[in-house]
């Protein structure tokens, strides 16, 4: 289940991205399928090997060739281990809202981001997310070892990209259908995955992710201007001088990308 959309990122074969806070690598496994040199980096080494099984299971499986480049990286996003302008694009999902220096990770990853390449940043939605903290304190720090530390409008997820140099050119929200999900996990306790309704309502998010069913996809599209959990801005480092004043400009103006 992907968040951010390849096409608006621009992804190409041949482009080193950087997937931070990669988890167990749903990002990277389809930006490698596509072709794209791709780091994986998290600060969570059980994850870490679980990514390289699983890229090594996918070139035996021939899903993969062997010639595609996937490395593996422990590292902390507000000191990031990489050369500054190392990656062509990179995604950030569902990693910001954890970090407490979030402006820090902001900087770091405009510091390795190469200029004119493009940055995808996934949150979770402000609404959806206010709900779940308004029904159970568990389900955010600091309750939550490591959960979440703050709820971001998309009006200031833009602004902070902008103060790090970054200019915002697209947006918008997706997988309406989970966040019913976790309201119900609020309500019920989050920790209670054998609740019935609970159980059934992951098994119908498995079907939607399997299966993709068209009633579920149509379904998915009406809910996610208003419902979708998470939201994704893209943002592009300028390539130039100039390029930075008239994204400063536009800032300005209010002519970012919605």
């Amino acid at each position: 289940m992907l968040t951010v959309n390849y096409d608006k990122l621009g992804l190409r074969a041949g482009h080193h991205l950087l997937d931070l806070g990669c988890g167990f690598g749903r990002h990277a496994f389809e930006a490698s399928r596509r072709g794209a040199k791709v780091t994986a980096c998290d600060m969570a080494l059980p994850e870490l090997v679980d990514v390289r099984s699983t890229f090594a299971a996918m070139v035996i499986d021939g899903e993969l060739d062997d010639s595609i480049h996937a490395t593996q990286v422990a590292g902390d996003a507000t000191k990031l281990p990489f050369d500054d302008d190392a990656f062509d694009r990179i995604i950030a999902s569902e990693v910001l809202e954890h970090i407490p220096s979030d402006i820090d990770a902001l900087g770091e990853l405009t510091r390795v981001l190469k200029p004119g390449g493009m940055l995808a940043a996934t949150v979770p939605t402000f609404l959806p997310e206010r709900i779940c903290w308004a029904i159970n304190s568990d389900y955010h720090a600091p309750a939550s070892v490591g959960g979440h530390v703050r709820i971001y409008t998309r009006d200031e997820l833009r602004a902070k990209m902008v103060g790090v140099g970054l200019h915002p050119v697209d947006a918008h929200n997706t997988h309406g259908l989970h966040s019913p999900y976790w309201w119900l996990k609020c309500a019920v306790g989050i920790d209670n995955n054998e609740h019935p309704l609970v159980k059934k309502y992951h098994d119908l998010l498995t079907w939607e992710i399997v299966e993709q069913p068209a009633v579920l996809r149509f379904a998915g599209k009406v809910l996610d201007p208003v419902l979708g959990k998470s939201t994704v801005i893209y943002a592009q480092k300028p390539a130039t001088l100039a390029d930075a004043v008239t994204a400063r400009v536009d800032a300005a103006s209010g002519t970012p990308g919605d």
